[in-house]
C-alpha cells in the first residue's frame, strides 16, 4: 500500500456527514458511502473503524483513499471510472485486507417486490425479507432485508463486522418501511442480527431476523444464514395424490408428537433426536402403528423450552434443536415417503416479549397493539399481534403460505383460535375494547383467519387446516364464502372434556352422568370434527391417560381400552399424543422421552396393540370414517340404558358398505345376555374387543362374532343377544354376502 494520502481538499464529503458515518449516525448511508459522481470525477467513500489506510483496487491497480481528519475509519478518494472494485485496508500494524465494498452494490429488491411490500399484499415475503445466499453482479454473498418502517437506522451486525452497527448500515426502500443491503462474503451459517437505532433515536437491543430461516440453538438467541434453496425431494408421488388423505371422507388418525421428548439418546447426554434419526425412527414407528397423519408441536424456533414452542420467536425457521433446514425437509420426505401426511401446529396468536424479538421492534409497537387491552396476553404474558395492520396480516399469512410450500407441510393446526376470536379472551370487564360496533369479537383476527384459508387451500391444494377452537363459535370448518372462517376441521374440545370427565368417575356414579357421553353427537355434524386427546390432557398435574382412569391397576388398563375404542368408533377424525398409545404411568415430561420401558409390559404393550388394531380397523372400514362428518353415518341404537352404562350406535358408509356396530360397557359387570339391534341380518364379524387377552383383557367376548336374529329391537329388523365384556368396547362389522 502506498503512504498515506493527505485529505482531499475538494472531496465532497463534510466533516459532519464523515462523523455521522464513524458514529453509525446516518439515516441513508448509501447516499454517502459507496462511489458517487461529483465534479466530473467518480469518488469513493468507504468507513472501517479498524482501519488506519484504505485503497480503491480495480484490478492490478490500486488508488488511495484519504482519511478525514475528525472521523476515525472514514476514507474519501477517488478513482478513474466507475467499475467494480475492492477495498484494501491496512492497519496500524501493517496487517492488510481485501474485501468487497457493499456500498457498491445496487438493490435487490425489484419495483414489484417493493410495491406489494409497501401494500401489505405481498403473499411470499420470505422471498424477499430474510437473509438470502446468493450471487449479486458476479459476487457471492448474502442479501439481507428487514421491514422497520420507524426506524433511523438499521444495521446488520455480525462475526463478519464485529457486532458493530457502524459498519453495515441499509438502504431504506422508500415509504416501504423495509431496509435492505447485500453483505458479500457472507454465506451459510453466518450467525447474525440486526441493530437499530428507534424511532426516538434510542439504540435499540439487537433484533433476530423475523423472516430468518435459521437460528442458534438457544439460549443463544441470533439468527443464522440458512440456503433454503436447492434441496431435491421426492414425494412427488405424496404431493400429487395427498388430498385423498387430508378429505372429509379419508381415515385420519393423528399421531401428535413433541420432537424434543419422543426418543432420547441417554448415552449420548439424553440428548433430543436429529430430524435425520426422527426421519427414521419416529416415521417408522408411526407407519408401523398405522396413523395416517403425523402432527408436530411448534417447530417454529423459541427460545424457551418450557414454552414447548408455543412461544415462537422465528416464525421462518425450524427450530435448530435437531438440526438445520433441510434436515426438517428430511424428515417431511420420509414421512411422504412412508404415505405419512405431517401437520405441523402454527402460532398466529401471540408471541413473547423477549427482547430480541418482535416487540417493540423498531422502537414502536410494530408487530403488536400499543393498547395492553388489545396486545397483552395476561394468560401467557405474551404480546397480541395487531392483525388490522396489513404488513403484520401479510407476515402471518405469508408464514403460512411458507411452511406449506418451502417444506411440504400437509396441514396447520392453528393454536389458540379463540383467545384471536374474542378481544375480552380472558378479561375483566374493563380490561378490553370493544370492536366498532361494541361487541367482542375479534373482526380483524376473524378475517386473518379468513384470508390465510382461503390462500392456502388455493395456493397448496390438497392441505388441510385444523382449528384449536374451545368456544362455540359458528361456522369455524365452514367455507369463508359460507360465512365460515374456512378451516377444514375444528378440534372438538367439548367432546374431549365430557367425556375424559365421564370416563375419569367411578362407575358406580357413571349412571348419574350417562349423557356426557352421548351429548357430543347433538353437534358432531355441526363442525367436521377432530377428537383430540393431546398434550395438554397429559401434562401439568393432569396426569396420564392411565393415572386418570377409576379402579385398581387391572381396571385402569380395562376403563382406558373401552375408552379408546369408544373414540376410534365415535364419528370424528382421531388424534393422540404420544405416550398415549402405550399407557404410560407418568404424565408427560418435555425434559424427558416417553417411557419407553413401559411398552415391555404386557398390559401396556397391549394398550399399544390395541391402538394399532383400532388404526388398522378405522382405516380398513369405510363405515368407520368415510361420513365422519355427516349425520348420515351415525345412528343410535341405544343411548338411554344409564343403568348399566351400556352405549350402542351404527356406523355407515357408502351404499355398498358394510355397516359397523359399536357397543361399549362402561361398567366392570360382564352383561350375558344383552340384546342390540342389528340393520342388517347375517352374521356380525367381532372386529375389535378391547377385553380380548392380546390387549391385555379377560378374553371375554363373542367367540368372533354373532349371528343377526329376526327379532325387532332398538328400532331395527334384527338383533343379537350378546356378551359385553366388563369395562369394554366390541366393534362388529357384517360380513357381507
Amino acid at each position: 500500500m502506498t503512504d498515506t494520502p493527505a485529505p482531499y481538499p475538494q472531496m465532497p464529503l463534510s466533516h459532519e456527514t464523515a462523523q455521522q458515518i464513524a458514529q453509525g449516525a446516518l439515516h441513508d448511508p448509501f447516499a454517502i458511502l459507496g462511489p458517487h459522481e461529483s465534479g466530473g470525477q467518480v469518488w469513493v467513500t468507504a468507513f472501517d473503524p479498524g482501519a488506519s489506510g484504505m485503497e480503491a483496487v480495480l484490478g492490478e491497480d490500486s488508488y488511495p483513499l484519504a482519511p478525514v481528519e475528525g472521523a476515525a475509519g472514514v476514507f474519501c478518494g477517488t478513482i478513474p471510472e466507475r467499475a467494480p472494485y475492492k477495498l484494501r485496508g491496512t492497519n496500524a500494524s501493517g496487517d492488510n485486507w481485501l474485501m468487497e465494498d457493499p456500498y457498491r452494490f445496487g438493490p435487490v429488491i425489484g419495483e414489484m417486490d417493493e410495491y406489494l411490500l409497501g401494500e401489505g399484499t405481498h403473499q411470499r415475503i420470505w422471498k424477499v425479507l430474510g437473509a438470502h445466499v446468493m450471487e449479486c453482479e458476479g459476487v457471492q454473498g448474502t442479501h439481507f432485508a428487514v421491514w422497520a418502517p420507524n426506524a433511523r437506522r438499521v444495521s446488520v451486525v455480525a462475526d463478519f463486522n464485529s457486532w458493530d452497527g457502524r459498519r453495515n448500515p441499509m438502504r431504506l426502500r422508500g415509504a416501504t418501511g423495509v431496509w435492505e443491503i447485500f453483505i458479500p462474503g457472507v454465506g451459510e451459517g453466518a450467525p447474525y442480527k440486526y441493530e437499530l437505532i428507534g424511532a426516538q433515536g434510542q439504540l435499540m437491543a439487537q433484533k433476530a431476523d423475523p423472516v430468518g430461516f435459521g437460528a442458534q440453538h438457544p439460549p443463544e438467541t441470533a439468527s443464522v444464514v440458512r440456503d433454503i434453496t436447492g434441496y431435491g425431494w421426492h414425494d412427488d408421488k405424496w404431493m400429487t395424490s395427498r388430498a385423498a388423505s387430508n378429505a372429509f371422507d379419508a381415515p385420519i388418525s393423528v399421531y401428535e408428537v413433541h420432537l424434543g421428548s419422543w426418543r432420547r439418546v441417554a448415552e449420548d447426554g439424553n440428548r433430543p433426536l436429529s430430524y435425520k434419526e426422527l426421519a427414521e425412527e419416529l416415521v417408522q414407528y408411526a407407519t408401523d402403528m398405522g396413523f395416517t397423519h403425523l402432527e408436530f408441536m411448534p417447530v417454529s424456533e423459541y427460545p424457551f423450552d418450557g414454552s414447548w414452542g408455543y412461544q415462537p420467536i422465528g416464525l421462518f425457521a425450524p427450530t435448530i434443536r435437531h438440526g438445520p433446514p433441510h434436515e426438517f425437509r428430511d424428515l417431511v420426505d420420509a414421512a411422504h415417503e412412508a404415505g405419512l401426511g405431517v401437520i405441523i401446529d402454527w402460532v398466529p396468536g401471540h408471541f413473547p416479549t423477549d427482547v430480541h424479538g418482535l416487540a417493540q421492534f423498531d422502537g414502536t409497537a410494530l408487530y403488536e397493539h400499543a393498547d395492553p387491552r388489545e396486545g397483552f396476553h395476561q394468560d401467557w404474558n405474551t404480546l397480541i399481534y395487531n392483525y388490522g395492520r396489513a404488513e403484520v396480516a401479510n407476515f402471518l399469512i405469508s408464514n403460512a403460505l411458507y411452511w406449506l410450500e418451502e417444506y411440504h407441510i400437509d396441514g396447520l393446526r392453528v393454536d389458540a383460535v379463540a383467545s384471536m376470536l374474542y378481544r375480552d379472551y380472558s378479561r375483566q370487564e374493563g380490561q378490553w375494547i370493544p370492536n366498532k360496533w361494541g361487541g367482542r369479537e375479534n373482526y380483524e383476527a376473524i378475517e386473518l383467519l379468513q384470508r390465510t384459508n382461503i390462500i392456502c387451500y388455493g395456493e397448496c391444494p390438497g392441505v388441510m387446516t385444523a382449528a384449536e377452537e374451545s368456544t362455540s363459535f359458528p361456522g369455524v370448518s365452514k367455507p369463508v364464502d359460507a360465512g365460515g372462517l374456512g378451516f377444514g376441521f375444528k378440534w372438538n374440545m367439548g367432546w374431549m372434556n365430557d367425556t375424559l370427565d365421564y370416563i375419569e368417575r367411578d362407575p358406580i356414579h357413571r349412571r348419574h352422568h350417562h349423557h356426557q357421553m352421548t351429548f357430543g353427537i347433538h353437534y358432531a355434524f355441526s363442525e367436521n370434527f377432530i377428537l383430540p386427546i393431546s398434550h395438554d390432557e397429559v401434562v401439568h398435574g393432569k396426569g396420564s391417560m392411565l393415572t386418570k382412569m377409576p379402579g385398581m391397576e387391572g381396571e385402569k388398563f380395562a376403563n382406558l381400552r373401552a375408552y379408546y375404542g369408544f373414540m376410534w368408533g365415535h364419528p370424528g377424525k382421531k388424534l393422540l399424543f404420544m405416550g398415549c398409545e402405550i399407557a404410560q404411568w407418568s404424565e408427560w415430561n418435555y425434559k424427558d422421552q416417553i417411557d419407553w420401558k413401559a411398552a415391555e409390559y404386557h398390559t401396556h404393550a397391549g394398550v399399544q396393540r390395541l391402538v394399532k388394531d383400532l388404526n388398522a380397523l378405522y382405516r380398513s372400514t369405510p363405515s368407520l370414517y368415510l361420513k365422519d362428518c355427516e349425520p348420515g353415518g351415525f345412528e343410535w341404537l341405544e343411548g338411554n340404558d344409564m343403568d348399566n352404562s351400556v352405549y350402542a350406535w351404527v356406523r355407515r358408509g357408502g351404499p355398498d358398505d358394510p355397516p359397523a356396530v359399536v357397543v361399549c360397557n362402561f361398567t366392570p359387570m360382564e352383561r350375558n345376555g344383552y340384546r342390540v339391534g342389528l340393520p342388517k341380518s347375517g352374521r356380525w364379524r367381532e372386529a375389535m374387543n378391547t377385553d380380548a387377552e392380546i390387549y391385555g383383557g379377560g378374553g371375554r367376548g363373542n367367540q368372533g362374532g354373532v349371528e343377526a336374529e329376526e327379532v325387532d329391537w332398538h328400532g331395527q329388523d334384527y338383533s343379537a343377544a350378546m356378551t359385553l365384556p366388563p369395562l369394554s368396547t366390541i366393534i362388529l362389522v357384517h360380513d357381507a354376502d
